[in-house]
């Protein structure tokens, strides 16, 4: 691997405080970013990434890219659930395999925001339409998660409740944010957006770095709940992102020709939702752990790709 990748990304001020805030949970700190804060710090950073998509896509000409990442984001939203679920049945009951599989066929927007940082720092070009193919991927693997659980487990549903499910998936919040952001980018005129421009750009770096810091203190409380569950989820959370990460950056170059958003696209599929999903198996699926599924994403996985995971992605997709 091209070791300044691996040191660039480590040395990232903002995955510093990230891991900062592990090492202030580990030794028992009082440091804590106030949750009224963070949730604004959350919102802020789906608006900014959203508006400056639109802004892209505005000025970006169509091709069949845009159609060749959309179709590949809806596939892995679709199939990733589908195939990890059997891997998890093999230790887990219906309800806890089906909430495990439909967060990691969702995407987490914190791992794109983050992809999207790193990018910047190596000077690398990527298409304002990633955005809208992230959105899109939330709501299908929660579909699909419903949908197997409906077979699986003992638990019927009623055709009004899983409506309702479905209803809560496509208007989440993160989901609907991005979206709307997405829109008013590429509606506004370029005099427009200069405005409001220390808002959406210049700032938002330094809010990356807060959010991650939160992210790190959150992260650091639940690994050891998760490891005493056993290694398999341990590894799974490790083991089944990689994969996924590894052979979207090597199939992409298929049909993909920029770096910048095959490496996205890797990223969205090593990624698992800690947001949107949980939220919606609160009601999908109330008999399933919280403290299995959601600890998986955000302590595991989360901090694997933006440390590690993004170097290993950008260098399969230059070498090959």
């Amino acid at each position: 691997m091209n070791l300044h990748l691996l040191v660039d990304n480590l040395t990232n001020p903002a995955l510093l405080f990230f891991v900062l805030g592990i090492m202030a949970s580990q030794v028992k700190s009082d440091l804590k970013i106030p949750q009224n804060s963070s949730k604004f710090i959350s919102l802020y950073l789906l608006l900014s990434i959203g508006f400056k998509g639109g802004q892209e896509l505005a000025h970006s000409e169509y091709s069949a890219d845009i159609t060749y990442a959309i179709i590949a984001g809806m596939l892995m939203a679709l199939l990733v659930p589908l195939y990890t679920f059997f891997i998890l049945r093999l230790k887990f009951t219906a309800d806890n395999a089906g909430a495990i599989a439909a967060a990691y066929g969702s995407v987490s927007a914190v791992t794109f925001v983050t992809a999207v940082s790193f990018l910047e720092m190596e000077q690398i070009d990527f298409g304002g339409h990633m955005v809208a193919v992230m959105a899109l991927m939330e709501a299908p693997s929660i579909i699909i998660g419903v949908f197997l659980l409906r077979i699986y487990s003992n638990g019927k549903k009623s055709t009004k409740e899983l409506l309702d499910l479905v209803k809560h998936a496509v208007t989440n919040g993160s989901v609907l944010l991005i979206l709307g952001s997405l829109v008013i980018g590429f509606i506004a005129s370029d005099a427009q957006a200069e405005g409001i421009k220390p808002f959406t750009t210049d700032i938002f770096k330094g809010f990356l770095a807060v959010f991650l810091l939160d992210m790190g203190i959150t992260s650091g409380r639940q690994i050891g709940a998760l490891l005493k569950k056993g290694w398999f989820a341990f590894l799974f959370s490790i083991v089944i992102p990689l994969i996924n990460g590894v052979l979207v950056a090597k199939v992409s170059g298929l049909f993909l020709e920029n770096v910048g958003d095959r490496f996205l696209l890797a990223i969205l599929a090593a990624s698992a939702s800690y947001i949107a999903v949980p939220a919606a198996m609160r009601i999908a699926a109330p008999k399933a752990n919280p403290s299995l599924y959601l600890p998986m994403a955000l302590a595991i996985t989360f901090p694997f790709n933006i440390t590690l995971g993004m170097p290993i992605y950008m260098y399969l997709i230059q070498s090959f």
